[in-house]
């Protein structure tokens, strides 16, 4: 097996390295024999599960620590040469009940591994946001573009120091912790019901091991202060809960009918679609095979990526694209392993 050498010999630290991408990307890069992988997060469960996984790696460290606590993320970065910043408070309803809990988390965290990457020296700092942050109605968008915007700003106000800032947008992350999957594969096992907000919701969905590639890919290629958006499928809310439904029924062999579907109306801050991009982003973005770059306007660089073009001009919007099929949803569940 060939060995990727940019993260061959180096040095990483992946801060919410217990969430579900933190894992992923941990996964990732092992096989690139880089020198040493610190997982840093505040879980001390999820640590000591992980720990238990991945006995036989002796290059990972776990590092218990707050982003919010600066002298912590500090002290994790002395010696990295490149950092994955995933933690995040993200909990829509949590986020609308204490907002300002997640502006500590989520912005006040986001500058400190600012300052720290910039008082480490590293090379390349790769911050993950959400769709959420496009015309944000909820706390947890309005955080997460707050902090692409410190990203951006870090870029350009960087002076001498050399390190690379760049954002990933993602959507949702089919099966993460907290998402919609493993509710309701729980409701149906367990109580024979499931509960829906709205069935014409829409959002834009990937895979785990796309937004690990993904971030992955940003982290190769970013030069500075951009934004990267993964080209994602757009999934009606009724087709996946319906194929949820169907599966499950068989899996568990009950009669599909017998599982009661009840609409519960959107929670506190929620939307009914989401957007990847604004009209006014996609004016400055350029389109590659699998993702489109929003390049930093302050900087004036030139975009010279291989087989880049300029996107079209329009808003990127869940509202707008057409679903997959009901048997696409079907094959990206059973592929990832979430029936």
């Amino acid at each position: 097996m060939s060995v990727d050498r940019f993260f061959y010999g180096k040095k990483i630290l992946i801060i919410g390295g217990t969430g579900t991408i933190g894992q992923g990307l941990l996964k990732a890069i092992l096989p690139s024999q880089p020198e040493v992988i610190r997982i840093f997060s505040r879980d001390e469960d999820k640590q000591f599960e992980l720990r238990q996984q991945m006995t036989e790696h002796r290059n990972i460290r776990y590092l218990i620590g707050d982003v919010r606590d600066p002298d912590r993320v500090r002290r994790s970065m002395q010696d990295i040469d490149y950092v994955f910043h995933l933690a995040a408070m993200k909990h829509v309803p949590a986020c609308e009940y204490d907002p300002y809990e997640a502006v500590k988390t989520n912005i006040i965290g986001t500058q400190n591994v600012i300052q720290a990457s910039l008082n480490a020296g590293v090379k390349k700092t790769i911050f993950t946001s959400t769709d959420k942050a496009i015309a944000p109605t909820n706390t947890y968008g309005a955080t997460k573009l707050m902090a692409e915007r410190l990203i951006a700003s870090a870029q350009y106000n960087s002076g001498t120091h050399k390190t690379v800032f760049a954002a990933v947008r993602f959507g949702n992350v089919m099966g993460s912790r907290g998402s919609v999957i493993p509710l309701f594969k729980s409701q149906i096992k367990r109580q024979r019901r499931i509960t829906v907000t709205d069935l014409t919701m829409s959002r834009f969905m990937m895979t785990l091991k796309q937004a690990t590639d993904l971030t992955i890919k940003a982290m190769k290629i970013a030069r500075g202060g951009e934004v990267f958006i993964l080209k994602m499928p757009v999934v009606q809310l009724k087709d996946l809960v319906d194929t949820m439904i169907e599966e499950m029924a068989g899996r568990l062999n009950i009669d599909p009918d017998t599982i009661v579907m009840e609409e519960i109306g959107l929670r506190p801050g929620e939307k009914m679609y989401e957007e990847l991009m604004t009209c006014d982003e996609s004016k400055l973005a350029y389109e590659l095979p699998d993702m489109f770059v929003i390049p930093n306007i302050f900087l004036g660089k030139t975009f010279d990526y291989p087989e880049a073009k300029r996107a079209e001009q329009r808003s990127y919007s869940s509202n707008d694209a057409p679903p997959v099929l009901r048997q696409e949803v079907l094959q990206m569940l059973r592929q990832n392993g979430l029936v």
